[in-house]
C-alpha cells in the first residue's frame, strides 16, 4: 500500500480491514493477553502509519488534523482498546508536545524517525512517592554546558521499555540543592549515548497487557536543544498537555463503548429466554437504552474535542471542561462494559469476553491522568471559586451563566435551584463535580442534536443524564457524615451473636 499522498478516506478502510483481520475471533484473545505489542500489529499495523495522521505534511505526515486522528483512535479502540490507549499515549502525550513545544531543528529529525521507522513516543510525569501530586517530584536536572543532568525515578508509564522517546517531566536543582517550583520537560531519545532509560521492574498488570508499565531509574544527559520551551511557564505548559490528553479522551472510549453496544444488542437479540429474545425484558432495555445514551454523549464530546483540542488552542486554563471530559467519558467505558458482562451472564465472566476484558481494560482509564475522585474534586472546587466571585450562591443561576453548562442547566432547573455552602466536605465536592461535568457534557450533546445528530439519540440521552444526575443530587443533598472506624473489630465479631 502506497502511504504517500494517500487521503485520509482511503487510508481509514485499509486501517479497519487491517484491524479486523489481525483482531479475529482467533486472534483478540491472544492478543490482548500478550505483554508489550505483538508481533502481529507491529508488522500489519505500523507500516499502515497510523501515528503519521497526527504529523503535519510539512514533517511528512499525513496532515496532524484533529478530527482524523481521534477518528483513527477511536477505529482502533473498537477492536482493541489497549492498541487505541498506545497509540494515544504516543499522540497526545509525545507527538503533539513536541509539534507545539520543541524546537524546529529538534522537530524533524525525531517525525521522520516515527514514519520511516515507526518509532514510538511517550510520557514520564508520576514517581512512586508523587503520582497525582506531579508538582513534588523529586526527578531533577542541573544544566552543564552543552547539555542537562536529569536523574530521578518514574514509574506507571505506558510503553515502559518499549518507547523509543520519553517526554520527561524533571524540576531545576539550584546550587544549594533545592529544587525549583516550575517544571520542565526533555526529550530523550534511549538510542542515543548517555540516555539509555533503565527499567527496574515491569509491573504485572490486570488488564491493557498490550502495553508494558514498569518503574524506571533516570541518569541521564539531554542536550540543550532537546528541552521543550513553554510559553509561560513549565506548569502551565504541561496543563496544556494534560488537558488536551483529556479532552481527546473521548476518541479512545467512542470505539470502545460502540462496540460494548454492538454486542450487547447482538447477544440480547440472540438469548433466548422463555421463548423469547431478552430484549422483551423491560430492564434489558434499560440496560442496553444506558449504553446507548455513553455513545451518543460520548460521539458529541469527539464532536467538541475536533473543535478545541488542537494544538492551535491554549488548555492551560480549561481544566473545568477537559477534567469533565476525562472523568465522564471513562465512567461511561466501565458503566457500558460492566452492563454488557451483565447482560451477557457467565459467559460474560471470562478473560476472553470482549465484557470481562473490556471491564479490566477500562478501569485504569478512571485513574490515570488524574484520578476520577481526584478531578472531580477539582471540578467542584472550580465552581465553588467561581461562585463566590461572582457573588452568586444558587447552583442552578450560577450554571445558567456559564457558558459551558447554561444550554443543559434549564433541563435541572428544578433539582438545581438550591444554595451551595462554601465550605462542602471533600465527599460532597465529588459529588458536585459528578453533577457539573455531567451537565457540561450533556451540553455537547445539546450542541450535536441542533446540528443534524439524530435526535431520539439525543432525547434518550437527556432522558438517562437527568435520572443520573437526580441520584446524584439526592447524595450531595443527605446528611452522610459517616467515617472508617478503624477498631472495628471490637464487639462485631459475627458468631459472638449468633
Amino acid at each position: 500500500m502506497v502511504i504517500e499522498n494517500m487521503s485520509f478516506p482511503k487510508f481509514m478502510v485499509g486501517f479497519e480491514e487491517a484491524l479486523k483481520n489481525i483482531f479475529s475471533d482467533e486472534h483478540i484473545h491472544k492478543l490482548s493477553m500478550a505483554g508489550g505489542l505483538p508481533s502481529l500489529i507491529k508488522t500489519e499495523i505500523m507500516p499502515l502509519r497510523p501515528l503519521d495522521i497526527a504529523i503535519p505534511k510539512e514533517y511528512g505526515g499525513l496532515g496532524g488534523k484533529v478530527k482524523e486522528f481521534l477518528a483513527m483512535l477511536s477505529a482502533a479502540s473498537y477492536e482493541s482498546l489497549p492498541l487505541s490507549l498506545a497509540m494515544g499515549i504516543n499522540i497526545g502525550l509525545f507527538i503533539e508536545p513536541v509539534l507545539k513545544y520543541a524546537s524546529a531543528d529538534v522537530k524533524g529529525p525525531i517525525f521522520d524517525r516515527f514514519i520511516k521507522e515507526q518509532s514510538l513516543g511517550g510520557m514520564m510525569i508520576t514517581e512512586p512517592n508523587h503520582g497525582s501530586n506531579a508538582l513534588h517530584m523529586q526527578t531533577s536536572h542541573i544544566a552543564h554546558p552543552g547539555f542537562y543532568e536529569v536523574k530521578g525515578t518514574k514509574h506507571w508509564q505506558g510503553l515502559t521499555g518499549l518507547a523509543d522517546f520519553w517526554l520527561i517531566a524533571s524540576r531545576n536543582k539550584t546550587a544549594a540543592g533545592d529544587l525549583g517550583r516550575d517544571v520542565d520537560f526533555f526529550i530523550c531519545d534511549v538510542h542515543k549515548e548517555k540516555q539509555a532509560i533503565k527499567v527496574v521492574e515491569y509491573y504485572d498488570t490486570p488488564g491493557l497487557h498490550m502495553i508494558p508499565y514498569g518503574r524506571n531509574e533516570l541518569d541521564l544527559q539531554i542536550p540543550k536543544e532537546f528541552k521543550l520551551r513553554h510559553e509561560t511557564s513549565g506548569v502551565k505548559m504541561m496543563l496544556d498537555i494534560l488537558h488536551r490528553s483529556r479532552m481527546q479522551f473521548p476518541a479512545m472510549g467512542m470505539g470502545f463503548i460502540k462496540r460494548m453496544l454492538d454486542e450487547a444488542i447482538d447477544h440480547c437479540k440472540n438469548r433466548m429466554v422463555g421463548g423469547s429474545s431478552l430484549l422483551a425484558m423491560d430492564h434489558i432495555q434499560y440496560q442496553l437504552a444506558t449504553i446507548q445514551s455513553a455513545y451518543t454523549m460520548c460521539s458529541a464530546m469527539c464532536i467538541r474535542s475536533c473543535k478545541v483540542s488542537s494544538i492551535d488552542h491554549n488548555l492551560a486554563g480549561e481544566g473545568f471542561e477537559a477534567n469533565s471530559m476525562k472523568t465522564v467519558v471513562s465512567d461511561l467505558m466501565q458503566e457500558s462494559a460492566q452492563l454488557l458482562v451483565q447482560m451477557s451472564g457467565a459467559s460474560g465472566y471470562k478473560a476472553s469476553h470482549i465484557g470481562g476484558r473490556g471491564i479490566m481494560d477500562s478501569r485504569p482509564f478512571q485513574i490515570f491522568e488524574g484520578s476520577n475522585e481526584m478531578l472531580y474534586t477539582q471540578i467542584g472546587d472550580m465552581a465553588c471559586r467561581m461562585m463566590k466571585k461572582q457573588e452568586e450562591n444558587n447552583l442552578f443561576a450560577f450554571l445558567k451563566l456559564n457558558t459551558l453548562t447554561q444550554k443543559a442547566s434549564p433541563y435541572f432547573k428544578k433539582e438545581l435551584s438550591f444554595t451551595i455552602d462554601q465550605s462542602l466536605s471533600h465527599r460532597k465536592l465529588v459529588d458536585l463535580g459528578k453533577i457539573i461535568s455531567r451537565i457540561i457534557c450533556l451540553g455537547h450533546v445539546i450542541d450535536a442534536g441542533e446540528n443534524g445528530f439524530r435526535s431520539d439519540l439525543v432525547t434518550n440521552c437527556i432522558s438517562t443524564v437527568k435520572q443520573q444526575v437526580a441520584k446524584l443530587i439526592c447524595s450531595l443533598g443527605s446528611d452522610n457524615q459517616a467515617d472508617a472506624i478503624y477498631n472495628y473489630e471490637e464487639d462485631s465479631y459475627w458468631l459472638n451473636f449468633a
